[in-house]
Order: C-alpha cells, then sequence, then structure tokens
C-alpha cells in the first residue's frame, strides 16, 4: 500500500469520525432540536432567541481547558478520562431537558441547556486535544477534514431524525432517543488507547495556565507568534462577512424561501463536504502550506460569485452554482485552516492552546455578525461582497510569513 493510502485508510482516520460525531451532536442539539422544541411547546420568539447565550462557554472554553491539560484519572488516561467524564453528564442532561415545564420552568430547562453546552465545550477541548496527538503532521489535513464532516452530518440526527420522531412520540421520548446517540461517544472513550503525552503534562494548574503562552511564543519568537495570530484572525474574515447574512440577501434579490429551502441549502451542504473531503485528501499530496494558498484564493472567488449574482436576473441555476462554490471553498479553507491551527500547538499544551486558538478564529464570525448589515445599508449588497473580497486579502499576504509555498512547516522564529 503507497503512503498516500496508508495516510488515508487507517484507525486514526476512524476514530476522526467518531470524534466528529461525538462533538458536533450536543450544539446541534441545542441550536436546532431544543428550539423547535420550545416553539412547538408556544414559547415566543424573543424568549428562544436569548437561548442562543448558552452557548458562550464554547467561546470560553479556554478558561477551564487548563484542567484538562494538569488534572487526569490515571487509570483512565489524560484525554480519556476527561472524554468519559463529559459524555456521561452530556447524556444525562439532554434526556432530562422535555421533563419540565415550558410555561414554569424556562429558566430551569436555560439553565440545563447551559450544562448541556458547558459539558459539550468541555468535550470538545478534550476531543480536539486527543486527535491532536494521536495525528502525525502529515495526516492534519485529511484528519480534521474529516472530524470536521462528521460534525455536520452529526446535525441530521437532532435536526432531521429527532423531528421526524416528534411527529409520532412526546418530546419526553425524542430527547431521551437523541440523547443515546452520545453512547457512540462513550464506545469510542473505551475502545481506544490513550495518546503517549502524559510525560509532557505540566506539573502544576499555575503551570498549566502560564506555559501554554510561554511555549507558543518562545518556540515561534514574539513577532512571528503576533503574526500567527493575526493571520488566524485573518484568514477567514472576508469569507466570515460574506455569508453573515446570506439568506436576507437571498430574499432582497428576489429568491423565496421555498427556492432557498431547495437549492442554497442543499447545495451548500453536500458542496461543504466535498469541499473538506477533496481538501483533505489534496493535503496528504500537496502539504498543509500550499492547501492554504490554493483553497484561499478559492475562497476570494467565491465571494466574487456572491457579487455576480447580486449583479445578476433571478436564475436558479446560478443560485445553486454560486452557493455550491461558496461552501465548496469553505470546505477546503477549513480542511486546511484546522489543519493549520492543529500544528500550532505543542504536544505538551494541546488542549489550553487549541481552545485559544479556536476561541480567537470564532471571532470573525461575532466581528461579521456585528458589522455587515451596517456596511450592506451604507454601500449595497454587490459593493459590499467587493469589500469583503478585498479585506480576504491582507490574511491572503500573511501566509508569506506564516505558510510560505515552498516549506511546509516553516522555522517562524528565523524568519
Amino acid at each position: 500500500m503507497s503512503d498516500f493510502w496508508k495516510s488515508v485508510l487507517n484507525r486514526r482516520m476512524l476514530i476522526c469520525i467518531f470524534t466528529g460525531f461525538a462533538s458536533g451532536m450536543p450544539l446541534y442539539v441545542l441550536i436546532q432540536l431544543v428550539p423547535a422544541w420550545l416553539r412547538d411547546e408556544g414559547v415566543g420568539l424573543a424568549e428562544i432567541g436569548f437561548f442562543a447565550l448558552i452557548q458562550l462557554p464554547y467561546t470560553w472554553k479556554f478558561i477551564w481547558a487548563p484542567f484538562f491539560d494538569r488534572y487526569w484519572v490515571k487509570r483512565f488516561g489524560r484525554r480519556r478520562s476527561w472524554m468519559l467524564a463529559t459524555q456521561i453528564p452530556l447524556i444525562a442532561s439532554i434526556a432530562l431537558l422535555p421533563y419540565f415545564d415550558t410555561e414554569s420552568q424556562l429558566f430551569t430547562i436555560a439553565y440545563l441547556a447551559a450544562v448541556v453546552a458547558f459539558f459539550s465545550a468541555s468535550q470538545d477541548v478534550v476531543l480536539d486535544a486527543y486527535r491532536r496527538e494521536i495525528l502525525p503532521d502529515e495526516e492534519l489535513g485529511m484528519g480534521n477534514s474529516i472530524h470536521v464532516n462528521a460534525y455536520r452530518v452529526s446535525g441530521l440526527i437532532p435536526g432531521s431524525l429527532s423531528l421526524i420522531l416528534a411527529d409520532h412520540f412526546a418530546w419526553t421520548v425524542v430527547f431521551p432517543v437523541t440523547a443515546l446517540f452520545m453512547l457512540v461517544g462513550v464506545g469510542l472513550t473505551l475502545s481506544i488507547k490513550e495518546p503517549s503525552s502524559e510525560a509532557l503534562a505540566p506539573k502544576t494548574l499555575r503551570k498549566a495556565v502560564s506555559e501554554p503562552f510561554i511555549d507558543f511564543f518562545e518556540r515561534n519568537g514574539i513577532s512571528s507568534a503576533i503574526l500567527i495570530l493575526c493571520f488566524m484572525f485573518l484568514y477567514k474574515l472576508g469569507d466570515s462577512m460574506a455569508v453573515a447574512l446570506q439568506t436576507p440577501f437571498f430574499l432582497d434579490s428576489g429568491y423565496s424561501m421555498t427556492e432557498i429551502g431547495l437549492v442554497a441549502k442543499n447545495a451548500g451542504l453536500w458542496a461543504s463536504v466535498l469541499g473538506g473531503i477533496t481538501g483533505g485528501l489534496l493535503m496528504i499530496k500537496i502539504g498543509i502550506n500550499r492547501g492554504l494558498w490554493l483553497f484561499g484564493f478559492v475562497q476570494i472567488a467565491s465571494i466574487l460569485g456572491f457579487a455576480l449574482l447580486a449583479r445578476s436576473d433571478h436564475s436558479l441555476w446560478l443560485l445553486g452554482a454560486v452557493i455550491a462554490f461558496e461552501y465548496l471553498g469553505v470546505g477546503l479553507g477549513a480542511a486546511a485552516f484546522v489543519a493549520f491551527i492543529a500544528r500550532s500547538t505543542s504536544r505538551a499544551h494541546t488542549a489550553t492552546q487549541l481552545a485559544l486558538l479556536t476561541a480567537l478564529t470564532a471571532l470573525p464570525r461575532s466581528f461579521a455578525s456585528a458589522t455587515t448589515g451596517v456596511l450592506v445599508e451604507k454601500v449595497g449588497w454587490e459593493s459590499f461582497f467587493y469589500l469583503c473580497a478585498i479585506i480576504a486579502i491582507p490574511g491572503m499576504l500573511l501566509l508569506f510569513k506564516v505558510a510560505p509555498w515552498n516549506q511546509d512547516q516553516p522555522n517562524l522564529k528565523s524568519t
């Protein structure tokens, strides 16, 4: 078997399927199943909207990530013990949600949903660290691509199967059945081996908090470390802004809800999955750096596709093509970007550094949500998309420093 196929067809890639599924399931319960249940029970849209605040643990997970690097139950190991410690409460808390009254105990439901979010974000920290520790650098692109795609596919359980079940069974049946799918994560935890990283663990909690920062800047040098952080913020900023108000843009362009649902959403899902898998396979051949360059240009081209749609007449074929190309770029770019983030961490501080860096990369989405509406009102849709393409350029220019074309893993400290 060639080295290429050894990097694709191995047990590590199979593990990445299960980490993605276990990681995505709880989030989609919160953003798809819980709102559907609340609305079905007559809860107002304003109250349901406030439930978005329960997702804060996904942003602030780096605060408690050092505990996962420092402490663990020796019998299960540094990563597996925390996997099990988050997965069991997840199953219980998801199953218990519908047993509270939506009229008199809405705050209790919100607190319990926040518990789901906390353990879900905590599980993400540990699964991300485990995946980084078992994947060699040349497999980071493919492994993370498989993880991300399994993450998306897991949304079909709470976002599709559970909703179908709700038409035939009570919510007190639907939620426990949905929760049982988290046994996939428990089975993963019990069947995998602990990576050999315990010897690198910090000896005190203080070191677990401080050493990830010290290590990151010492390993790269202060100036290069700052460039890496700037790159992580800027690389997907233009793309995040372009898609932040995607559905309102389609509506303003004259497309109906049905057309958006049937054409745009389906084209986006499968193109994103295809892009992720293709990106992972390509990076085994070309490496992470070249993947960032190529996929970055695809992202810019996909933004310009929105500008073309903004100045064109009503066309379902064009709508589907633009959306498919955009999400193809998202899938390709995400595969390389997530692999780059993982490669930037140290195996001694994987949990904390990954939690910090992924929190940083989530900021562009918040920035986009806060600014795009104002920009569109001032300049219009077509000019807005041209602006998004321009905003994507600084992140591409930083590639000369952080990911040179002819170097797979540059020594940034010397640049």
